[in-house]
């Protein structure tokens, strides 16, 4: 009984969230967000992250500490609107029951969703800018973002070909190569601000499918089922 309720409390914690920040650290972080994307790296500090968020300049350095830890920390508050806690629970498919093109489908839109609906670009723009002098920051912003988008992927490439749904011989290769095809024609031209009188891109819809058609036209094993696109 006693192990029983242990391993009920070992499971329950293990798929529990991680909090919600509570509500003074969740304004600092959004102020500081703000402050960072106008602003840069070097024309923010901690009062006037403070006077932004409404708050105690003592509550930003107790929480904080330094600017970099709450860059560092602003960073992962962006990612988590991606769920990256949960990345691989919710991306990884079932390999006994997966559709390839189905998977990759929903992968793209989910991520082309997280760009469009933040500020993935505007951070992207900063962190390219910032980062030559401190190196750290694209460190950090593709430990807490991409590594695990990347990794989630690479293990459902792998899933799938375990179970002969795709023919991928070395998925992490794969993976990178997906999120290529997908986000070529839709962030990078918004990072470089490329408008339409430079270059006319397709639809988000036309890059997924024919992102999925790409990939699966390499990797899609014949005769399995739903190893062609839809």
């Amino acid at each position: 009984m006693a192990a029983e309720a242990a391993g009920s409390a070992s499971a329950a914690t293990s798929t529990r969230r991680p909090r919600a920040p509570r509500p003074s650290v969740g304004k600092i972080l959004e102020a500081s967000k703000v402050l960072f994307l106008e602003d840069g790296y070097d024309g923010v500090n901690l009062d006037r992250v403070a006077t932004r968020a409404g708050v105690a300049r003592q509550t930003v350095y107790n929480q904080f500490g330094s600017k970099e830890a709450l860059f560092r920390a602003t960073m992962h508050h962006h990612w988590q609107a991606f769920g990256l806690q949960d990345t691989e629970e919710r991306l990884v498919p079932d390999p006994a029951q997966a559709d390839p093109a189905g998977f990759l489908r929903r992968f793209a839109e989910g991520l082309l969703a997280f760009i469009a609906d933040t500020d993935q670009v505007a951070f992207t723009r900063l962190v390219v800018a910032e980062s030559r002098k401190l190196p750290w920051i694209a460190e950090e912003f593709y430990r807490l973002g991409k590594q695990p988008l990347v990794t989630a992927l690479t293990a459902a490439l792998l899933n799938m070909a375990d179970a002969g749904r795709i023919d991928c011989p070395h998925p992490e290769l794969a993976a990178h190569q997906f999120l290529g095809l997908v986000q070529e024609f839709v962030i990078w031209p918004q990072v470089m601000a490329i408008g339409p009188d430079v270059v006319k891109l397709p639809s988000v819809d036309l890059v997924v499918e024919e992102a999925v058609a790409m990939f699966l036209s390499r990797y899609a094993k014949p005769g399995a089922h739903g190893g062609e696109p839809a």
